[in-house]
This record gives structure tokens, sequence and C-alpha cells, in this order.
């Protein structure tokens, strides 16, 4: 699989490793939550209530939503076709279609129908259409995105169907939930702020350039960190 949609000229050290920051937080979490499904984990551990977790999760999710709002920020301001970000956009959708198909198997009765992922796929089609709007029209947006869930919910929205939107009264039993609200917020965010992340650019260390590497393969490693960890914890548990 080819990095994140961006000519070489165009990726920024920054970006990259803050993807790689929470490429790595994220190997760790899930890491951690399959010693804890095996029951490798003491003590057991409560991913879905326990503040620790929860929180954890929350700023995994937030990171990446905010560097792919960056990132079609860069692909705006270097005028990136939209071929190009319609073959990065099937590749994301493709294994959105995969990540439903493996969980309806293992967790059918917790299968993931808007996960990550899914998420991303529609998040980041909006952030390409609203990449040209002003920075403060983007920062009202983004308030308005992550408020919103919290000010409005209808159980119209609690459906498998439309709890994508995040509108919902009661989050979904799914082992992976990524709504457009609030996360679009996050998003909006980070293409409000991508112009501005070339005026922060973070050190050229060797720590920096492994992370900025990680960061410019997140599909891959999604896809396939879990696959590995869930082989070698059964064979361990066997």
């Amino acid at each position: 699989m080819s990095p994140e949609a961006q000519s070489p000229a165009a990726r920024l050290l920054t970006l990259d490793a803050l993807r790689g920051v929470a490429i790595v937080w994220m190997v760790i979490f899930h890491f951690c939550f399959d010693l804890n499904h095996f029951g490798l984990l003491t003590p057991r551990q409560q991913f879905l209530v326990d503040p620790f977790w929860t929180w954890q999760r929350v700023c995994i999710v937030s990171l990446f939503m905010f560097c792919a709002g960056a990132a079609q920020a860069m692909a705006h301001r270097h005028g990136l076709a939209w071929p190009r970000f319609w073959r990065r956009w099937m590749q994301v959708a493709g294994c959105a279609v995969l990540v439903s198909m493996a969980t309806w198997f293992v967790f059918p009765q917790s299968w993931i129908s808007f996960g990550v992922l899914h998420g991303l796929a529609l998040i980041v089609l909006i952030a390409r259409l609203t990449a040209g709007l002003p920075f403060g029209v983007l920062v009202a947006l983004a308030a308005v995105a992550l408020a919103l869930p919290h000010l409005v919910q209808h159980p119209v929205f609690d459906n498998r169907w439309l709890n994508g939107v995040g509108l919902v009264t009661q989050k979904p039993v799914t082992e992976d939930y990524a709504p457009l609200l609030p996360w679009m917020g996050m998003v909006w965010l980070g293409l409000a702020c991508g112009e501005r992340l070339a005026q922060w650019p973070m050190k050229d260390h060797a720590i920096t350039r492994v992370l900025a590497r990680i960061g410019q393969w997140p599909l891959s490693i999604y896809m396939l960190h879990q696959p590995i960890f869930w082989g070698a914890l059964l064979l361990l548990s066997h």
C-alpha cells in the first residue's frame, strides 16, 4: 500500500511524526486490550468503562482525526488531484468493509458497522470538499461538530444504520464506534491548523524520523497489527 496521498515534496515531518505517535499509541492500546481479552492481563481490566482506557481511546482517535484533517489541508495546498484522492479513499473504504466482515464472524453480537475506518471514509470526503474554507469558518464548524452530540440526541439515530451520525441516545453495542459527530470536529480542526503545522516544525531527530516513517503507513499497520496479535496470543493461550 502506498503512503498517505501526498507527494514526497509535500510531506511534512511534523504531521507524519504526529500520526506515528497515534499509531504507536494505538498498537500499544490494542495489545493491552488483546492481552485482557485472552485473560493474560492481571488484574482484569474494564476497557469499555474505565476512564484510564476510555480516555486513551478518545485521545488516540482525536489525534488520528486531527492528522487526517491536516493531511487534507496539505493536499489542498499542493493541488493534489481527485483521482489520487479516490484511489486512497477506495483503500480506506475497502478496509472498512473487511473490518465489518471480520468482526461479524468474531463478534457477531457487537460487530463493527461504523468504526474508525468507516468514519474516516466519510469524514475525509467531507474534509476534501470543505478544504478551501477560511480558518475561522473551519474552527466554528469544528466547535459545532464537537458540541452537537452533547446537545442533541434522538432515538431515531440509535439503530445500526443511522448511529454513524453520532446523535445517539446511548452508545451502540459494538467493538469500535467512530461516528461523524463529534469526530468531524477534530478533522475540521486539523484542516484549519494544517497550514500552521509548517510553522511548528519538529526537531529532526532519530526518534522523530522513525515516528514519521511509521506515520507514512497508517492503513497497513492498522489492518495488520491485530491479526498478528491475535495469532500470537491464540498460540500462547493454547
